[in-house]
């Protein structure tokens, strides 16, 4: 998503490395060295083997450009050490997930299929979703669902996780919310269940605490003239970046614009999914 406007605004315009925090299945990175001359090469990272490999298959015609790494981007300073760089031109966070990971990765992320209820962008993190709701109290569901989800139904949908427990599958998860949530009050634009699921998946994944410390780390990274770009999906982790962006002025950095990049109706109409992308971009001055 916002493929043009990252490699437009992250590509170097010399010779450097950019680091591409979530990589994925490769598309922001083959844009961005697409447009950029030989030599500039690229460090990709991803805590998700599969995406890694796709990564790889689609990344091979930049051949050595390429170095790829099973490393989360909250630990941007120790895989950059760790290859050797001590500096980047740019640095990219994409906080989604990627389409095959919704649609085919088996792992639950979404409703529309039957799936154990995982959710683990790192298939060997420690807790699955279901784990984690089946342990966690009733309060702290309603605080994650609300915050992360912001789904104002978030003590009603807790309290059918807690009366139907164990849950097992996305479908419990379903019904759980389904069950919680009064017809009149279903979204028109979107599923039902579609706010508890994004949060149990940044609960599981601790996204909020991983975007924190990336941001702690990466302006440390930037080379003078560097970039730092992040593509939220949510709006707390867009006000987490936004706040994080204007704490840095003082610093010698600067946001290219004080309003974010959003998709165009065209990218909107293509995928659906990009409706709620912000792109914020962040530059070091000195």
């Amino acid at each position: 998503m916002l493929v043009d406007e990252v490699a437009f605004l992250l590509r170097p315009r010399g010779a450097g490395w950019v680091i591409d925090g979530t990589v994925g299945m490769g598309g922001h990175a083959e844009a961005i060295l697409g447009g950029s001359g030989p030599d500039v090469r690229l460090l990709g990272l991803d805590v998700d083997p599969e995406a890694l490999a796709r990564a790889g298959a689609r990344l091979a015609p930049f051949g050595d450009r390429v170095r790829l790494a099973r490393e989360s981007f909250r630990h941007l300073g120790r895989a950059a050490a760790a290859h050797g760089l001590d500096e980047a031109r740019a640095i990219l966070l994409d906080l989604g997930i990627s389409s095959w990971q919704l649609e085919a990765s088996g792992r639950g992320f979404s409703f529309q299929t039957d799936e154990p209820l995982d959710m683990r962008l790192d298939p060997d993190a420690r807790e699955t979703a279901a784990a984690l709701a089946n342990r966690l109290p009733e309060p702290e569901l309603a605080r994650i669902i609300f915050e992360y989800g912001e789904e104002p139904h978030a003590r009603r949908i807790a309290r059918a996780i807690v009366r139907r427990r164990p849950l097992a599958t996305t479908a419990d998860l379903v019904a759980a919310v389904r069950s919680a949530v009064p017809r009149a009050a279903w979204p028109r634009r979107i599923h039902v269940a579609t706010r508890t699921f994004q949060a149990l998946r940044m609960a599981v994944n601790d996204e909020p605490g991983a975007l924190r410390q990336a941001l702690h780390e990466a302006p440390e990274l930037l080379a003078r003239g560097g970039r730092l770009g992040v593509v939220s999906f949510h709006s707390g982790e867009d006000r987490i970046v936004k706040r994080t962006f204007r704490d840095l002025r003082p610093a010698g950095f600067a946001e290219l614009e004080p309003s974010p990049c959003a998709p165009t109706d065209d990218e909107v109409r293509a995928n659906p999914r990009a409706r709620s992308a912000k792109l914020r971009v962040l530059e070091r001055l000195r």
